[in-house]
């Protein structure tokens, strides 16, 4: 459940905070109030595309937070996604923006736009205007028809998606191999050479690093060969008094005088450690010196060696592995080359399987998609008659084009309904109205609604194009949805408003030279008196004062026997 919306520097609104609660949630205001803020600043902090233009005018950045309190499903669900909830399960989730950049935290920690997309979609669902529109399309009917079937569905179309990218990727081997003999024969001649280029310079792994280091040696041979020299004459005192005279000496002097500090006998013995030390260390100096003689040959066959390595690189690869790595693939470019004719039948006869399985494949897709069709059609039918459809055929059609073959089957998918008797069932973008794909959606999301383990839905002016006794009929249906979800909507009808657990009223407000959204929750009096409002064509008269407590009595009396 969506329990808090805090609001902070997003359009016309300064700082807001809404509380919502179980049942119905209803948003109402003038035209123009700022309904739709509130919808953007909840997209907003489940993923929405972002944009600078939001932030107010003045403000260096725009927040929007929201907090849910979870049910034991919904907090396995949020675990399962890698999210931790508190433990009496209230869930943060916050969007903070600035020019050029956002920033999205879930309980306070950074998340990416995709891992918060896919938290957003276990939360809530959004019903928009732009909705009702894209039902129309053939896809969006598909995605509903196959959201509807669901596993069972998926467990046919993962294996034809795998067999598609099988396909797509034979068809560019066969490509690649091509007709033309004559180019095929001169890139043979070319992997030849390259593959016989490689192999020549017998590369190892590492040897570039190993190369590298010993080169820089023996460029730097003089100045490592004075600092060495230099260290030696002030270990082994070659130019004066050695480091291990001067430490001898020292140890003599407290040698005298430790049987009066028994302290002292700890420093003697690290003295003796330091002499161990400067003994090795002029070992290993010595050693270094011997390490610089090398004679020039030497060094020319390293700088070679490394110009080859480096002029290979150039040519196959960053490192020596990448190096290796092309060969690799070359001989089997090689390989497929010397043997295309055998290759392409092979990849022909692949090709015939693949074409088999695909259409096997797809024939089980269509005919789940077909039952699953008739039972999603029956229960939007049904769903559609609590809208005030009351004499409605609903159909949904699944048609084959075995030409047609996708990752998702070879159906095109088409919703058809007729409205009024004696008329022909005809497809829905021909003849349903914007009033009639208000309802017709939300039917479709009452039968999703069971089906989704999503607690919270919201509306954004489900009662466009409608009115009368089908706007009843809407609010009712809204009202035996909150028997089971949580309901938040925005609306501009009476008969919905006055379906209200909860109700928000949004205005503008000036305050010096500069307008604010204002939301506030209403008491039961003010909703009769927004209702008024909403009755009203111009001037809230007692009667229709009146006719606003008949609807939400009206309204009590429909919620009580729910």
């Amino acid at each position: 459940m969506l329990q808090q919306i805090h609001i902070k520097n997003l359009a016309l609104i300064d700082e807001e905070e809404i509380e919502f609660s179980d049942g119905i949630n209803i948003l109402t205001g003038e035209t123009g109030a700022g309904k739709s803020v509130i919808l953007g600043s909840i997209n907003l902090a489940l993923g929405a595309r972002a944009d600078s233009d939001m932030i107010r005018t003045g403000a260096e950045w725009a927040l929007a937070e929201l907090t849910f309190l979870l049910d034991d499903d919904e907090k396995k669900r949020v675990l399962d996604m890698g999210f931790e909830p508190d433990s009496d399960g209230t869930l943060f989730i916050s969007r903070k923006i600035s020019p050029g950049k956002s920033v999205c935290r879930v309980m306070g920690e950074t998340v990416t736009l995709a891992a918060l997309r896919e938290l957003a979609e276990s939360l809530i669902t959004i019903h928009g205007q732009n909705d009702q529109k894209s039902l129309l399309g053939s896809a969006r009917q598909r995605e509903i028809l196959d959201g509807y079937i669901g596993a069972p569905l998926a467990a046919l179309i993962e294996p034809l998606k795998e067999m598609c990218s099988n396909k797509r990727e034979t068809l560019d081997e066969l490509a690649k191999i091509g007709d033309d003999t004559a180019a095929r024969t001169r890139e043979m001649d070319l992997l030849a050479y390259e593959i016989d280029e490689i192999e020549k310079a017998s590369l190892t792994a590492g040897e570039e690093e190993r190369l590298e280091s010993e080169y820089r040696r023996m460029s730097n041979a003089k100045k490592i060969g004075e600092a060495v020299g230099g260290a030696r004459n002030l270990i082994s005192g070659e130019d004066g008094e050695s480091l291990s005279d001067a430490l001898g000496r020292a140890r003599r002097e407290i040698a005298a005088v430790a049987q009066f500090d028994d302290d002292l006998g700890v420093i003697l013995d690290q003295m003796d450690d330091a002499d161990s030390i400067l003994q090795d260390i002029s070992r290993s100096l010595a050693d270094a010196a011997e390490d610089l003689i090398f004679d020039d040959q030497t060094f020319r066959e390293t700088e070679e060696r490394l110009d080859l390595i480096h002029r290979l690189q150039s040519k196959y690869g960053a490192t020596i592995q990448e190096i290796l790595d092309q060969k690799e693939d070359k001989e089997r470019r090689l390989c497929v080359l010397e043997n295309a004719e055998a290759f392409m039948e092979e990849s022909r006869e692949k090709l015939k399987k693949l074409d088999e399985d695909m259409r096997r494949q797809c024939r089980k897709i269509t005919e789940t998609r077909k039952k699953g069709a008739l039972e999603l059609a029956e229960k939007i039918r049904v769903s559609l008659v609590d809208c005030n459809f009351l004499d409605v055929r609903f159909e949904i059609a699944v048609e084959s084009d075995e030409n047609a073959i996708t990752g998702d089957g070879w159906d095109r998918i088409r919703f058809d309904i007729q409205t009024n008797p004696g008329e022909a069932v005809r497809p829905l973008d021909q003849i349903a109205s914007g009033g009639e794909l208000s309802r017709i959606m939300l039917g479709i999301k009452t039968v999703f609604a069971d089906r989704k383990d999503t607690k919270t839905l919201i509306f954004d002016e489900i009662d466009a194009g409608i009115s009368g006794k089908t706007a009843w009929k809407v609010a009712e249906k809204l009202g035996s949805l909150s028997d089971r979800h949580q309901i938040i909507c925005i609306t501009h009808l009476p008969q919905i408003a006055a379906m209200a657990d909860h109700h928000f009223v949004i205005n503008k407000e000036f305050s010096g030279e500069r307008t604010l959204t204002r939301i506030r929750e209403i008491d039961r009096k003010e909703s009769v008196g927004e209702l008024a409002r909403l009755l009203s064509a111009d001037e809230v008269t007692e009667e229709v004062t009146k006719n606003a407590s008949q609807l939400k009595e009206r309204a009590d009396k429909a919620k009580g026997k729910k």
